[in-house]
Formats: C-alpha cells, structure tokens, sequence
C-alpha cells in the first residue's frame, strides 16, 4: 500500500466522519424547529396526541391571528428597538475599548481588562436585585433603556474579547507605517482599523441582537407597562390559569425567531471570518 493511497482512505474515512457528526448535529438542531414551526399549526388535543408528526388538520388561523394581530407587531417593535439600541451602544463601547487595550499602553491596563472579563463569569440573573435597585434610582423602570443599559454592560465582556483579539492581529507593519504618515491613535481607529473589522463587527452585532432579542429575565423585571413588553413576554399571554394555549405558544416563538435566523444567514460569513480571524496570531 502506497502513502498516496493510505492518505486518500484516511481522507474519505474523515470525510465520513465529518458528514456522520454533522448531519447528526443538523437532525438535533431541526427537529424541535421543525417541531416547533408544525406544532403551531395543530390544535391543542392534536397537539398532545400527536406532538412530532404532520398535522390531520392545518390550522393556519393559528398565524393568521398572530400577524394580524397589534400585540404581536407591537411587542416585535419593542424587541427591535431594544436590540438595536443594545447592538449599537456595545459596538461603539467595545470597539474603542477593545482598541485601547490592543494598541495603548498604560498603567493597570491588564488589571482593567481582567476586570472587564470577569463579567463572563456571571450571568445578568445573579445580579439581578441590585441591577433592579440601581435602574429604579435611576428613573429608568419600564423604559427602554432600563432593559438596554444592563444588557450592554454585561455583554462588553465577550464583545471586547473578541475586539481586542480582532485588532492584535491586524499587520504591525499597518500601524507603523500609519504612524509614520503622522496618522494617530483616533485617526488609526476610525480611518483604517474599523474599516477591516468588518468581520468581527458583523460577529459582535449578531451575537449582541440575538441575545438581546432572546433575553427574558431583564424585560420582565425591568418592564411594567404592556404596551413596552418584548416578544419572549409575549408569550405569557397564551398561558391562562388554568391552561396554556400551547399551538398559539408554538406559532408566536416560530415567527418570532425568524428574523433571527434570517439576520444569521445574511452575515453567516462575516461571522464565521470574524470568530476565526484571531485564532492565529501571524
């Protein structure tokens, strides 16, 4: 057996390897979407009767009345605005943190990053009292910002991780050569470092939207008002006291996550370069 053919089936045994792991992982990933999506479509006793197969009976009034429906725009609104306003402010902290840990040396400057990154470590829920005390003295309950301000602090951990590994391993030979043409810090950052981040923007933006548009406990301390409820609170309004309205349940979370899923696969790209970018420090 030649070295030519030993490497060929050591090549086709990964490659089966590969598609035997991955198509597993996809089955586990669809199934309970799919479920998810059909389930909406069922009645409630189908539903308990028959929770995985094909709806006897497609109940498309179950969407229908969710879509044309003001609670169900209105709380996606709500959501929109929250993470847009969440995506935006961790982008604009992050990056420019991120920067300065990278490229500006300064007293306690690892100190301060260790500091940033502990917040890794704990969850929004641990904190959730004294994040409560501290927004209502500040005036911010049932607002925007309530939700908003929390969420970004507890997410520049990760972001400016990712930031600062972005912008380490961008060519030295750029920065000198910019420094040299008498271009400074601000100028470095906003002309030519933010521009070939475009990468790690798109990952920290994504990672940011979906976690705000996923997050549940911050909304339903911080918000009081219905009229300012996000989507995972609107879930809460197909659950009676004595039953919960499961295929409504169901149809609201499908059209609710897909906008998350369409923003994933419209920078599926750009996230992928981004996390990867810093992988290897050249």
């Amino acid at each position: 057996m030649t070295d030519a053919d030993s490497s060929m089936r050591t090549s086709a045994a990964t490659r089966l390897y590969l598609y035997v792991a991955l198509s597993i992982i996809a089955v586990l990933v669809l199934i309970p979407l799919l479920t998810t999506a059909l389930g909406g479509f069922k009645s409630l006793g189908e539903l308990r009767t028959n929770p995985f197969g094909l709806p006897s009976t497609w109940y498309w009034s179950n969407y229908t009345d969710i879509l044309f429906g003001d609670r169900y725009w209105r709380q996606m609104i709500n959501s929109l605005v929250i993470a847009a306003l969440t995506v935006f402010l961790t982008l604009v902290v992050s990056a420019m943190a991120a920067f300065t840990f990278a490229h500006v040396r300064f007293f306690a400057s690892g100190f301060l990053l260790n500091y940033f990154l502990i917040g890794l470590m704990f969850p929004a829920a641990t904190a959730i009292l004294p994040l409560f005390i501290r927004i209502r003295d500040l005036g911010l309950l049932d607002s925007y910002w309530g939700v908003v301000l929390p969420q970004v602090a507890f997410g520049l951990g990760m972001s400016i991780l990712l930031f600062r590994n972005y912008f380490r391993n961008l060519p030295e030979e750029l920065f000198q050569a910019a420094f040299v043409d008498g271009c400074g810090y601000i100028r470095f950052f906003w002309y030519i470092s933010l521009p070939l981040a475009r990468p790690i923007i798109a990952t920290v933006g994504i990672i940011s939207f979906v976690g705000s548009w996923n997050s549940y406990i911050l909304p339903l301390i911080m918000l009081n008002s219905e009229s300012k409820y996000t989507w995972p609170l609107g879930i809460m309004v197909y659950r009676g006291e004595y039953g919960t309205s499961w295929q409504l349940a169901l149809a609201f979370i499908t059209l609710t996550i897909l906008p998350t899923i369409i923003v994933f696969f419209i920078a599926q790209k750009h996230i992928i370069a981004g996390l990867t970018a810093g992988a290897v420090k050249s």
